[in-house]
């Protein structure tokens, strides 16, 4: 779905259904140099159970026009900006790592439009180290694979994302290149990765979110563990799941992740003004 964000070209896959506005809305926000993809099969699952879905590609990540956005701030008003050009009024927010961020910050922001927080291997705060980020600017492609070794907790998951044969390592690999190259910005990592370092905000967000939270971790993540997340899931009052795997839970464990979300928005509802 395009739509026009500040001017500016902006994507939102919507499940492989047409977005009806009318219908209970969900947004997906993606992690540090990813894109919308990482969401396909929750996208599909909700678009066609009776929900209005939204996987957004952030500005300047593969559809979505540039520059980047470089704080989780400007991402979380640009999420509810989204929601404006697309006409919807409430709307449960989902988002991995970085997104995770975005999506609380878009929640303390507009809490009278979250219908329900869900963050996905996410802590705070959630620093990044400074080896990472100046490996960054000398050589992507030994940042990338930093970032790959870290992310899963097995070589194969079973039965693997999507489907048996598919390499978890290498798609992930392939779609960082891929994100960086589509819109020739080699920055766009140390972008990412230092906006989520920068935020501060967290602990002031969470007192301002007013709907249901849930916390989805990875008992493996080692890039935010989950006795990082603690504070955040206590001052979010959220119900916690963790799952057996680690930080890209979507791709390494996506029908656990499907089935704790199913649950979660069952009981979604439009939040009191």
């Amino acid at each position: 779905m395009k739509l026009v964000v500040n001017a500016r070209a902006a994507y939102a896959y919507t499940g492989g259904k047409p977005f009806d506005a009318t219908l209970p809305c969900v947004v997906f926000v993606h992690g540090a140099v990813s894109d919308h993809s990482v969401w396909t099969l929750l996208a599909r699952w909700f678009a066609h159970h009776g929900w209005g879905v939204l996987a957004v590609d952030l500005p300047g990540h593969m559809r979505s026009e540039g520059p980047a956005l470089a704080s989780i701030e400007e991402m979380a008003d640009w999420t509810l900006a989204v929601l404006d050009a697309a006409g919807v009024e409430h709307a449960a927010l989902v988002g991995q790592s970085m997104g995770s961020l975005v999506a609380l910050e878009a929640a303390a922001r507009a809490p009278q439009r979250a219908t329900h927080l869900a963050m996905l291997g996410t802590c705070f705060p959630m620093p990044v180290p400074a080896a990472l980020l100046e490996l960054s600017l000398r050589d992507v492609n030994a940042a990338i694979e930093r970032v790959i070794v870290y992310s899963f907790s097995t070589l194969a998951a079973k039965p693997s994302y999507p489907g048996p044969g598919f390499w978890l390592r290498g798609a992930a690999r392939g779609l960082m290149r891929q994100v960086l190259a589509h819109q020739g910005n080699p920055a766009l990592f140390h972008n990412d990765f230092a906006a989520c370092d920068r935020y501060a905000g967290g602990s002031g967000a969470a007192a301002r979110v007013r709907c249901a939270s849930t916390l989805v971790l990875g008992a493996r993540d080692q890039m935010t563990q989950p006795r990082a997340a603690v504070s955040l899931a206590k001052a979010l009052d959220a119900a916690v799941h963790e799952l057996s795997c680690g930080h890209f839970l979507m791709q390494e464990s996506p029908d656990a992740v499907l089935r704790t979300l199913r649950r979660a928005l069952q009981q979604v509802h439009t939040p009191a003004p």
